[in-house]
């Protein structure tokens, strides 16, 4: 038996608040790669990768689907909801993309129903004025199942008439037990039916993804993980509680698709070149001003997933820190660059400063410190032209270099990758 105990998987994350633009990294390095593999989120994830002037958008599947050689494997730590799975399958079709056979499943994810999406409209309603800003998609309530142990699992369709049906009317019965009449009636015989034919469809993708990794490392096989959301909406370490039900920090990638520790290799954190958040929930280095809506307009910051329009502010080296210590990244990926083109005028947050003049080590958990603070930021001179068809870091203006390097010595981890346009190639890798 053939061992490779060289082989590491590459891993890309979100390391702000989500948006940075991970899709098109993985892209760019998911042609080297034979597995991608997915390990948190739901479809409240929006990837978005421009081919040829074409946008394609995934939300569950992972982004490296647009190459032939690779396969693609939704772990066990996704929560999937099967309509808007079978949506993305047809898009692909419809786009004249064959994905026969490059699809794998996880039997240890847990599926999300139509059910969980009201619920989380209706969750989101009633916390009033402290919304947390929800994409409504579902994703906490499937969670919450899943923590109660009363979630049901990809595998169980496999069991249909055992698990399935059981497991589905305990699960409607939970939340009758607790919305009542809130929640408009599920039709349960018309969903039963609904998912024995997704059953039957879906019954040549799911895997034992455990087994499957075992043997794509044992294989030889490049394996790269793709994060959804981003650090600082970790459920543990992100702005509780502000923040997505998952861990989609580095924790989440040995639990959510069942890679030990030992084999991760290099870690590429994506970070926006300036900052993004969409909902609520503190945002430090946020613009309220005009310049704020000036980003949002250059840089087209409206959520891939909702329509949202997204808040923006400038790059936070210490919420950047805080992300890079958390998850070790080895490399840096700086996205969006091109959308700084233009302006006067750059800044960069590098401390926060309490009221009584203390500067804060980290990223603190409390929002009321959070609130508190006061960023210090340094400012650096903007530069003219457009910089989207650069592929050389010598090329760009001095400004945009110099923006570039004193970001990087202020995180302190190797800008590798700079995206300078929203093409598939419009990246310069150092």
């Amino acid at each position: 038996m053939e061992h490779h105990p060289e082989q590491k998987a590459l891993v890309i994350l979100g390391s702000q608040w989500g948006d940075e633009g991970k899709g098109k990294i993985v892209d760019l390095l998911a042609k080297d790669m034979q597995v991608v593999g997915r390990c948190g989120g739901g479809s409240n994830a929006g990837h978005t990768i421009w081919v040829d002037g074409k946008k394609f958008a995934f939300h569950l599947l992972p982004s490296g689907v647009l190459y032939p050689t690779v396969t693609c494997l939704i772990g066990n730590g996704v929560v999937m909801h099967l309509p808007t799975f079978f949506k993305e399958l047809e898009a692909l079709e419809k786009n004249g993309i064959s994905y026969k056979g490059r699809i794998k499943i996880s039997d240890r994810a847990h599926l999300l129903f139509d059910v969980h999406q009201q619920i989380d409209g209706l969750a989101e309603e009633l916390r009033g004025s402290s919304q947390i800003g929800t994409t409504r998609k579902g994703i906490g309530p499937c969670y919450s199942h899943k923590a109660n142990r009363i979630g049901v699992r990809v595998g169980d369709l496999r069991a249909f008439e055992k698990r399935f049906i059981p497991g589905f009317k305990n699960l409607v019965a939970d939340i009758a037990q607790r919305w009542g009449d809130k929640v408009s009636n599920v039709d349960i015989d018309a969903e039963i039916e609904r998912y024995r034919t997704y059953a039957s469809v879906l019954d040549e993708y799911i895997v034992d993804s455990v087994e499957y990794l075992m043997d794509t490392f044992k294989d030889g096989k490049k394996l790269m993980i793709e994060g959804a959301n981003a650090t600082m909406l970790d459920l543990d370490f992100g702005t509780y509680p502000y923040v997505t039900s998952s861990n989609p920090s580095i924790g989440g990638c040995c639990t959510g698709l069942g890679v030990p520790p030992s084999r991760l290799g290099d870690i590429v954190g994506v970070v926006k070149a300036y900052t993004t958040r969409v909902g609520a929930g503190p945002f430090p280095t946020e613009l309220l001003d005009s310049l704020g809506e000036d980003l949002r307009t250059r840089g087209a910051e409206f959520g891939t997933t909702t329509g949202r329009p997204r808040r923006c502010g400038w790059l936070d080296v210490v919420q950047m820190r805080y992300s890079i210590f958390l998850n070790g990244f080895s490399q840096i990926a700086l996205t969006k660059l091109d959308v700084l083109s233009g302006l006067k005028e750059i800044k960069m947050g590098v401390a926060y400063r309490l009221t009584d003049g203390k500067t804060l080590k980290s990223f603190p958990a409390n929002l009321e410190i959070l609130d508190d603070c006061t960023v210090e930021y340094v400012s650096m001179a903007g530069w003219e032209g457009d910089i989207s068809k650069v592929r050389n870091f010598d090329d760009l203006p001095a400004a945009a270099r110099e923006y570039v390097l004193k970001a990087e010595k202020l995180m302190g981890v190797y800008i590798k990758y700079i995206g300078v346009g929203p093409d598939r190639d419009a990246v310069i890798v150092r």
